[in-house]
């Protein structure tokens, strides 16, 4: 009936089911002897498949697992669970990291088979978009001016204005600031990047903001480690721009660690939305038409220009969400030359003024 014996065709076969299915048929119709020789097997063998599809079918006929019920060298529960739990501590350090820290006697490769049992595997790093979207989510929950980012944009790299700004005497500097949450966009322009104009404009921006409803009692300026923030890399005391910055009660100045310079992406972006939208595209005729243009385009930025990556809202949008009672006046603070605030705004920009440096 079967030229080749029984266990020469279960090394081969893909199905062993179906040919012990041919066994049991031949059982229930010739008996277990003459079964046994027409598959070449033994009658042990028989009887065991036929008994396996009396109590349990045709499933019975598949192959159980050899792997024995106990092992003496099995890792304990209680250990299992500790490993378990150094990986959700450590996240995505690997087991022999782990093994290192915590002076496991266990080896690497035996950790990492109970994590994927336990299906704690080492995480993926996840993908840029999608660390993004989670820091958008959070910056999302802030309330309004938990942070305002600051930052200089040189604007003598910009072929479109280089000749205007050489003719007319425009702004070489824009200063930044912007608040993370909803995106609201300050500016002020200067001629030069010094510690000087940062005290000027951070002085500008604690008046306005206090003066148009903001509440600055918990913010957070935040910079780069630039000199004309924090006055030089070796100074011990904080800057003056500092000091100016906590002249409001609750506010605090923080500067980026050195090099972290994705800390400062929100400011960046608009730096090269405004390039694109305002810089290449204008054409002036003198320096108040450059500073009327130029908020022109930050109330269109605050008021009527949408953000994809913010619901498609505008910053006011998300301002007036976050804060129902606030007065449509803190999205149009007019940008400024902030060297003329030293004689246009005395009273303003002056309160306090012995934090001033008489040079930059």
């Amino acid at each position: 009936m079967c030229p080749y014996t029984y266990y020469e065709i279960m090394r081969k076969s893909k199905d062993p089911k179906s040919l012990r299915y041919q066994m049991v048929i031949s059982v229930e119709k010739v008996g277990i002897k003459k079964t046994a020789r027409a598959f070449h097997t033994s009658r042990n063998t028989v009887r065991k498949w036929y008994r396996r599809w009396q109590t349990q079918g045709y499933n019975g006929l598949q192959d159980r697992s050899r792997r024995p019920k106990h092992s003496p060298m099995a890792v304990p529960d209680e250990e299992r669970r500790f490993l378990v739990a150094l990986k959700h501590k450590y996240k995505r350090l690997g087991a022999e990291q782990i093994k290192l820290i915590e002076g496991l006697s266990r080896s690497p490769r035996t950790i990492r088979k109970i994590w994927r049992q336990e299906g704690v595997s080492r995480r993926k790093r996840p993908k840029r978009y999608k660390k993004k979207q989670n820091l958008r989510q959070i910056k999302k929950q802030w309330r309004l001016f938990e942070m305002i980012v600051e930052d200089t944009k040189d604007l003598r790299d910009i072929p479109e204005y280089y000749t205007q700004m050489k003719a007319l005497g425009l702004p070489t500097v824009q200063y930044t600031a912007r608040d993370v949450t909803t995106g609201l966009l300050f500016m002020g322009f200067a001629q030069e990047r010094s510690l000087t104009n940062s005290v000027l404009f951070a002085n500008y921006l604690n008046h306005m903001l206090t003066a148009c409803g903001a509440d600055l009692s918990a913010t957070t300026r935040q910079t780069d480690n630039g000199n004309e923030y924090i006055g030089h890399v070796t100074a011990k005391k904080p800057s003056a721009y500092s000091l100016t910055v906590e002249k409001v009660p609750g506010q605090s100045h923080v500067c980026i660690p050195p090099g972290a310079h994705t800390w400062q992406a929100d400011v960046e972006t608009v730096h090269n939305l405004v390039e694109m939208e305002f810089y290449e595209l204008e054409v002036f005729s003198s320096r108040l038409d450059f500073l009327r243009k130029a908020h022109t385009y930050q109330l269109f930025f605050n008021l009527l220009r949408p953000n994809s990556y913010k619901e498609n809202k505008t910053p006011w949008q998300l301002a007036k969400h976050k804060m129902p009672n606030l007065h449509i006046s803190v999205a149009m603070i007019p940008p400024v030359f902030i060297e003329d605030l030293m004689e246009m705004m005395p009273s303003i920009i002056l309160q306090g003024g012995h934090d001033v440096p008489s040079t930059p």
